[in-house]
């Protein structure tokens, strides 16, 4: 792997990232008119079609069992994921959602450790896991948070640390980025329709008329679904699942700042110190693997390759 590909995965990640950041605030306001499985179907719609016109070429035929990664990515990173997600920011604050989601990468270590017992983090990795734990903790403002909603919030960082072990397998297969992101799309929203009716899915086409709708759904729909999980997935497969997940440490950040600029409301000094934190502990992370006493060998497989499971 060249210089120039990591520096684009990198620029990828960070990308997603910062258009993520933003998308709880228009979930937040989208649920004013929208349901939670209204706003995610029409959402991943809107992100299927826009693939499907920007790469219209179809996916060759693959063995079962790649179908079957596919499925269970569409599943835990589209379906279960978004639907927590979108729930949770019924009970509690978009801010104290986006810091909680911000744990993915630790299970992401978890999960990877597990699976594959060379790549266990370090302790640099620990350090900076602690650090931008710090930080996240002060941006929420020392919690407050709705014990429901919570534990939908730490339920979607779970699935989604899954879904960027999936991700990392599904790369392994040799499909276009858009192609495989399209595919899991598909079974994303093939899951969704039992939920549809499970949660009265109802849409007035009134209120596609207004403007903060209609904008709010095709800048999450053609943003933060289709764009942002080409990119994030060109991350995961440029520097493995475990140092792209590092980035969801920046989602509350970004959330805090947009939030002042959108919202207007305040950035505390609290938070200052908290979102120097959360970046120190994001740099120290991505470091890990480099650490002292660790396999030059290991290091290089990681951040060439990532985990497979």
């Amino acid at each position: 792997m060249t210089k120039n590909n990591t520096l684009q995965g990198h620029l990828a990640a960070f990308l997603t990232i910062f258009i993520w950041g933003t998308t709880f605030i228009s979930t937040k306001v989208l649920l004013k008119s929208f349901g939670p499985i209204e706003i995610l179907f029409i959402r991943f719609l809107i992100g299927y079609l826009a693939l499907w016109i920007g790469c219209p070429h179809r996916k060759r035929k693959g063995e079962r069992k790649e179908e079957l990664y596919f499925a269970v990515a569409g599943l835990c990173g589209v379906t279960l994921y978004f639907l927590l997600e979108n729930i949770a920011l019924t009970y509690t604050y978009a801010s104290n959602v986006g810091v909680i989601i911000s744990i993915a990468p630790f299970f992401t270590a978890i999960f990877s450790f597990l699976l594959k017992k060379e790549e266990k983090p370090g302790k640099r990795f620990f350090l900076g896991f602690i650090m931008a734990m710090a930080g996240i903790f002060l941006i929420s403002g020392f919690g407050g948070l709705n014990p429901f909603g919570d534990l939908l919030a730490v339920g979607a960082a779970i699935l989604w640390a899954a879904y960027s072990l999936l991700t990392r397998k599904i790369s392994d297969f040799g499909y276009p980025v858009v192609q495989a992101t399209r595919r899991t799309f598909f079974y994303g929203l093939v899951f969704m329709i039992p939920a549809l009716f499970l949660m009265d899915f109802h849409v007035e086409p009134r209120l596609f008329l207004e403007p903060a709708n209609a904008g709010n759904l095709l800048f999450l729909g053609l943003g933060a679904s289709a764009l942002c999980f080409v990119t994030w997935n060109f991350a995961v497969r440029v520097l493995g699942s475990i140092k792209t997940s590092v980035y969801i440490y920046m989602v509350p950040v970004v959330t805090t700042v947009t939030s002042a600029l959108i919202l207007k409301e305040k950035i505390t000094a609290v938070s200052a110190v908290g979102i120097l934190l959360t970046l120190g502990g994001l740099f120290l992370s991505q470091k890990w693997g480099k650490e002292e006493g660790d396999s030059p060998a290991a290091a290089e497989e990681i951040g060439e390759t990532g985990e497979s499971i």
